[in-house]
């Protein structure tokens, strides 16, 4: 049991990485991002980071056949959202829309968390020698790491954003980068 939440543990910190990232890039996007925003944001990646390995577990349990196509598809999919989200902060930072770029509207939180889990998908896989009771545990430690770790990553943003002016080009660069390390790593890892 032990081994089974120290794995899961460092599944979720290794998960939580992406979602760290685009918290800081968050961060420095809307320094003045209130308290409750900031529960909300990390709530929405741990919400996704739990989400994603309990498909993945679904998808493995009742239709194995899918997961494959999918799988195919999800550098793909995180690339173009995390791509989309991170120009659309440069551009409208260029455009003198300073407030608007620095707002988290829900739209671009919940594109950003699909885009941040998605590679946990694969994580079903690994839960797949479980039962339901445990790979909801195992979701939930995720969830719970990513919570952590995001909030974390909100409040480093916040602190530096509040510092330099325009830092969401800096922000959206972040997403950019985020999005072309989940291609490579899915496609030629």
């Amino acid at each position: 049991m032990w081994l089974f939440l120290f794995n899961s543990i460092l599944l979720g910190v290794g998960l939580a990485m992406d979602a760290f990232s685009v918290s800081i890039a968050n961060g420095l996007s809307e320094p003045r991002m209130r308290r409750l925003k900031c529960f909300a944001v990390a709530g929405t990646y741990s919400f996704f980071q739990f989400l994603m390995p309990m498909i993945g577990w679904l998808l493995i349990r009742t239709v194995v056949g899918w997961f494959g196509v999918i799988k195919a598809f999800v550098p793909y999919f995180a690339l173009s959202l995390l791509l989309f989200i991170g120009i659309k902060m440069i551009v409208e930072c260029f455009k003198g829309k300073e407030e608007e770029a620095r707002r988290l509207t829900v739209p671009v939180l919940l594109m950003q968390g699909i885009a941040t889990a998605i590679d946990a998908l694969s994580v079903g896989l690994t839960l797949t020698d479980h039962e339901l009771p445990m790979a909801l545990l195992a979701s939930l430690i995720i969830a719970a790491v990513t919570f952590v770790i995001c909030l974390f990553g909100l409040w480093i943003g916040k602190r530096f954003g509040s510092i330099f002016r325009h830092a969401e080009v800096g922000g959206g660069i972040i997403l950019i980068l985020i999005g072309i390390e989940i291609f490579v790593k899915n496609i030629f890892f």
